[in-house]
C-alpha cells in the first residue's frame, strides 16, 4: 500500500488540504477509525466536466435494494448507480425540495416517503416510476392551527404508520396510518426534557425491540441531542447530548450515522457512544456554510452535512447542504 491516502488524511487533519480540482488529480482521503474507516471517492457523482449534476441541495439520501442511490435537491430527485452515473431523475415541482426521505419495500414495490418543508406536505411515491400515491397535508383533524407547516422529517413504523415532524414550525410530530388518516400528535417547541427545539431529523431505530423513534433535536439548548420516543409518542430517554447540530440519522445493524450541519458526521454504536467522526471541518468560515462553491470544496472535508445513507456493503453516501449540490461516496475499508 502506498502512503498517499495517509498523507492526504494528515494534511486534512492539519488544515493543509487544498480545494479539490479535477477528479483525476484528487487523491482519496482516509477518515474515521477502527471498523468505521472510510476512503473518499473523488469525483463521484460529477459529470464529465467534473461539475455537480444535482444543483443546490438541502435534502437527503436513501439506497434501494438494488444498490442505487437517491438524493434530493431543489430540482428534484436524482438516482445514481454505485459508480456515480445518473440512471434516472424525478424533476419538477412535484419532486422538488424533499428535505428528508426514507425508502421502504412493500408488497407493491419500493416506495420513497418524503418530508417537503417548502411544499408543506409529506409524500409517498414509487421509487421506480415516480408515481405519487399519497400526500400528507396539514391534518386539520388535529384541531391545531394549520399554518405554518414545515415538515422536516419522516419515517415509517413496521405496521405502515407514518410519522411526520413539523420541525421548522410547531415541532409537533404527527402520526398517520398507512392510508394517511391522522391518528395523533405529540411534542411541542422548547428546551425542556420532553420538548423539541427543531425536531429536524427522525428515523426508526431498529436496534431495539420493539423499534422506537430516534429524533434529532437539532437546536436544543445548550447543544443538539438525540432522543428516543416510543411509537405511541411517549418519551423514553435522551440518547446522547452535547452534539453540534444533528440533522438526520440512519441505522444499519448496530450503528447509526448522524450528520451534523457544522461540517462533520458522527457514527454511534449500539451503546450510543460516538466511535468515529468523519469529515470534520475546522474552518469556521466554511463550517455550516451553505454558500461554499464547488471550487472551494476540499476532499475529505464536509461543510454542511445534512443527509446520509448506508449501502448494503456498509459504504456511506453523504449530502452536504450546499449551493452547488454536493453528494459524496465513502467506501468502507475492510
Amino acid at each position: 500500500m502506498t502512503n498517499r491516502p495517509t498523507l492526504a488524511a494528515l494534511a486534512v487533519a492539519l488544515g493543509l488540504a487544498t480545494p479539490a480540482l479535477a477528479a483525476e488529480n484528487t487523491k482519496p482521503v482516509r477518515m474515521g477509525c477502527g471498523i468505521m474507516t472510510f476512503d473518499t471517492v473523488p469525483g463521484w457523482a460529477l459529470d464529465h466536466q467534473d461539475k455537480s449534476v444535482i444543483g443546490p441541495c438541502h435534502g437527503s439520501v436513501v439506497v434501494d435494494k438494488a444498490g442505487d442511490i437517491y438524493t434530493s435537491a431543489h430540482a428534484g430527485v436524482f438516482v445514481f448507480a454505485p459508480d456515480g452515473h445518473v440512471v434516472r431523475k424525478f424533476l419538477g415541482d412535484k419532486y422538488s425540495d424533499m428535505h428528508d426521505m426514507k425508502i421502504r419495500e412493500e408488497s407493491a414495490g419500493e416506495f420513497i416517503y418524503a418530508a417537503r418543508n417548502n411544499a408543506a406536505e409529506g409524500l409517498k411515491f414509487n421509487a421506480q416510476t415516480g408515481e405519487i400515491v399519497l400526500k400528507l397535508p396539514f391534518p386539520k383533524e388535529s384541531g391545531l392551527k394549520p399554518t405554518p407547516f414545515n415538515p422536516t422529517a419522516i419515517t415509517v413504523a413496521p405496521n405502515g404508520d407514518i410519522f411526520l415532524s413539523d420541525g421548522y414550525a410547531s415541532n409537533h410530530i404527527f402520526k398517520f396510518d398507512k392510508t394517511g388518516k391522522y391518528l395523533m400528535h405529540f411534542g411541542t417547541k422548547g428546551n425542556g426534557l420532553k420538548e423539541f427545539n427543531t425536531a429536524h431529523g427522525m428515523t426508526l431505530d431498529t436496534r431495539y425491540n420493539p423499534p422506537r423513534l430516534l429524533i434529532c433535536d437539532r437546536n436544543h439548548a445548550p447543544k443538539g441531542r438525540l432522543v428516543h420516543y416510543d411509537l405511541d409518542g411517549n418519551f423514553i430517554e435522551e440518547v446522547v447530548t452535547g452534539l453540534g447540530m444533528p440533522t438526520s440519522a440512519v441505522v444499519q445493524g448496530d450503528y447509526v450515522s448522524v450528520p451534523d450541519l457544522q461540517g462533520r458526521l458522527v457514527i454511534l454504536d449500539k451503546s450510543n457512544t460516538i466511535i468515529a467522526v468523519l469529515g470534520h471541518d475546522a474552518n469556521p468560515a466554511t463550517r455550516g456554510n451553505y454558500n461554499v462553491p464547488q471550487d472551494k470544496w476540499v476532499e475529505g472535508i464536509f461543510t454542511g452535512t445534512h443527509g446520509s445513507s448506508w449501502d448494503h456493503d456498509g459504504n456511506l453516501y453523504v449530502q452536504d447542504w450546499n449551493v452547488a449540490g454536493r453528494i459524496m461516496k465513502l467506501v468502507r475499508v475492510k
